[in-house]
């Protein structure tokens, strides 16, 4: 068969796993992170997006985020391209101004004698925490049962060193969750040796969960490892977690990771990556660095070591994207047992998100239908 015009199938035209996996969305009941609460100003408006969903993200004159439907109800541009005018967003067409409610409260043109509309956008729940800006896309009810992932580490009065870093990558999801917790890899990152020579001790499912854990000398490479402080930090072992639909790792209790992926389409995917750390060594020393240095080591670390590392992430899947869209067709060969985990929870979310749409569908078709069959009843 020749697939050379051919696309990856949707969801629901998917054969098989692979496809499935590199197809579904992320299930919207679920916190995302989507911007660095630095970035977001007073009185600036921006765009973020979640699958194919476009919000606009927008910080009042009193310092409140707010996150609207990224659409005015006139023409349809985007109200990131307008204003903020104290708590509300303004149209920058034709001035068509929405509360922090997502309700039309302006219209600052004629009106040709007719009533002002009755407009009403989807407005999202929005949090702040470790810095970043989180959005709640799904069913507003559920923003308070599913919470933000409890990092206590960061927290308190005496939180771990973290410089949280991020990337834009143009590959599907599905891909960034099975790069970051697959240690078979290691060959990519022959230069910084981040890990090397893992063996798979633990590999299981737990309700939303999949498990992971593996033998391998963590932070190896030849600058990295001088800041490693062995003595006190066990760097023989290090434990996964998919924790749906983030990603966790922890080496000794001392170093620890979270990836907050953004799932942006079916080909991008901007990701946040948290790495924090009790102890760092000073080179060529058993001395550690205060804590409140700990955190300009990071500054200065992120960009020499850490960027360079996930780039080199970035670039495999990347390639991984581009190659599964030419030969979605082909047969795959898939080694690691946690990749088929990853991949059967990524597709079971999503159709558990489906199933929950086509639920609402159906009780809202069910519904007309009673009512249409009782007013047929009346006209009887």
């Amino acid at each position: 068969m020749n697939t050379d015009n051919l696309s990856p199938p949707s969801f629901t035209e998917a054969r098989n796993r692979l496809q499935k996996a590199r197809s579904a969305g992320m299930h919207p009941d679920y916190w995302y992170a989507v911007e660095y609460d630095s970035k977001v100003r007073r009185e600036q408006v921006v765009e973020v997006k979640f699958w194919h969903n476009s919000i606009a993200l927008y910080r009042d004159n009193n310092e409140q985020l707010h996150a609207i439907e990224n659409r005015c109800a006139h023409r349809q541009l985007k109200l990131s391209l307008g204003k903020v005018d104290r708590d509300n967003l303004v149209c920058a067409y034709h001035g068509w101004t929405y509360d922090n409610q997502g309700k039309l409260v302006h219209i600052p043109h004629e009106l040709f004698d007719k009533p002002m509309p009755t407009c009403q956008l989807k407005t999202y729940p929005v949090q702040v925490r470790y810095g970043l800006i989180w959005i709640f896309p799904g069913d507003r009810s559920q923003s308070q049962i599913r919470k933000i992932p409890d990092l206590l580490e960061l927290e308190g009065e005496n939180p771990w060193a973290c410089v949280p870093l991020d990337f834009t990558w143009k590959a599907h999801h599905s891909m960034i969750i099975d790069n970051v917790s697959d240690f078979t890899h290691a060959h990519l990152h022959r230069k910084y040796r981040p890990f090397v020579d893992a063996k798979l001790t633990r590999c299981e499912e737990a309700g939303d969960r999949v498990f992971v854990s593996y033998e391998t000398l963590i932070g190896g490479g030849k600058i990295s490892g001088l800041f490693v402080d062995r003595q006190q930090v066990n760097t023989n072992a290090i434990d996964l977690c998919y924790e749906y639909p983030y990603q966790w790792s922890n080496t000794g209790d001392k170093i620890k990771h979270w990836c907050f992926i953004l799932p942006i389409d079916e080909r991008t995917s901007r990701v946040f990556f948290l790495f924090y750390f009790n102890a760092i060594k000073i080179p060529f020393t058993s001395i550690l660095f205060p804590q409140k240095l700990m955190t300009y080591v990071l500054k200065i670390a992120n960009p020499i070591l850490i960027k360079p590392l996930l780039s080199q992430d970035g670039f495999a899947v990347e390639a991984e994207q581009e190659g599964y869209e030419t030969h979605f067709n082909k047969q795959v060969v898939e080694l690691n047992p946690a990749v088929h985990l990853f991949q059967k929870l990524t597709i079971h979310k999503w159709e558990e998100h489906l199933g929950i749409k086509n639920s609402k569908y159906l009780l809202r078709k069910t519904g007309i239908s009673k009512i249409r069959n009782s007013h047929e009843k009346l006209s009887d």
